[in-house]
């Protein structure tokens, strides 16, 4: 996605966030082999642990504030329009 910007992630924005991440030891930096420019972010075992810790609350929460407030029509329109937004997004058949 070289020269593509993602709304409100600037790429300063996201190197400090992965230097905090890295500060607490959940990630580390790695060279991109094909982009001299670019790192990778690689989850480290103290990260994986963090997030695996994380997930039942933020899935919880999820479900209760979003998906409980749907019907199951709303929830099928919901990935109905996810999946043109990814599509769209990927840069796979952009809608017409």
């Amino acid at each position: 996605m070289a020269g593509r910007r993602r709304p409100g992630s600037s790429r300063s924005r996201l190197s400090h966030a992965v230097s905090r991440l890295e500060q607490l030891g959940w990630v580390r930096r790695e060279e991109c082999p094909t982009d001299r420019r670019g790192q990778f972010a690689v989850l480290t075992v103290p990260g994986s642990t963090a997030l695996t810790a994380a997930a039942p609350g933020h899935v919880d929460a999820v479900r209760r504030h979003l998906f409980d407030q749907l019907t199951p029509e709303q929830v099928d329109q919901l990935r109905i329009i996810s999946e043109a937004l990814v599509k769209h997004l990927a840069g796979n058949n952009p809608p017409s």
